[in-house]
């Protein structure tokens, strides 16, 4: 398990390198989002970086995060919280009621429940697709040749205001052809998120245009 005296010190030196990253490539540092994924860790390991002014946060499970964050925000008002693991649509309620930031919208039946459950809750989370630009049998996402279809429904059949795109490239795969893939995407469809990099390719991420890096271990260490 992370030390908690440590995090503040990994935190500011990721800050640092998204900095440094987007400056080489002539951004604003404040065009980059950077959020600290949290899950999995405990309260006193996420502190630190509350502590030190950052209030965008990622999370896996609805079941996690609603154990875990309520109590953090009242502590620390102002907090983001993404969901950027994968939903099941019987949880879209929860996750309408404690996501700021929904990345993983990847299929027909959460659409629909999504645009449910927004309607009747009057709380709209906004919303990224998940594109599985490596199209892995394991994982979430909408294949790249299905992706405009899906887009279309989400916004035209389902009323849903979409954001932009996430993807996780292939463990194994360069992840540079995956960024510019999906961001070749979102152009066409004129989308002005782009949710991709994680710890260990955040920087080539924000090379290719990515608002929003997902970074966890750089940040809170190695999860046990």
């Amino acid at each position: 398990m992370s030390d908690p005296e440590m995090v503040a010190g990994r935190y500011a030196e990721v800050r640092a390198q998204v900095a440094r990253a987007c400056r080489d490539m002539g951004r604003d540092p404040a065009t980059v989002t950077l959020v600290a994924v949290s899950k999995t860790m405990p309260a006193d390991v996420i502190v630190p970086v509350l502590e030190g002014g950052h209030r965008v946060f990622g999370e896996n499970y609805v079941q996690e995060a609603k154990t875990k964050w309520p109590d953090l925000r009242d502590r620390f008002p102002g907090v983001e919280l993404h969901l950027i693991g994968p939903l099941q649509s019987n949880k879209a309620r929860e996750a309408v009621a404690l996501f700021d930031v929904i990345h993983t919208l990847d299929r027909p039946s959460l659409a629909r429940e999504l645009a449910k459950e927004i309607a009747r809750a009057g709380r709209a989370p906004r919303l990224l697709v998940q594109v599985n630009t490596g199209e892995e049998a394991q994982k979430g996402g909408v294949p790249p040749a299905e992706a405009d279809a899906f887009i279309a429904a989400c916004r035209e059949e389902h009323g849903l205001a979409i954001e932009g795109l996430m993807c996780i490239p292939p463990a194994d795969d360069p992840p540079s052809p995956h960024f510019a893939l999906l961001s070749e995407i979102a152009r066409r469809h004129g989308l002005p998120v782009l949710s991709m990099g994680m710890s260990a390719d955040y920087e080539a991420a924000i090379q290719l245009g990515a608002t929003h890096v997902r970074v966890g271990s750089a940040i809170f260490g190695a999860r046990g």
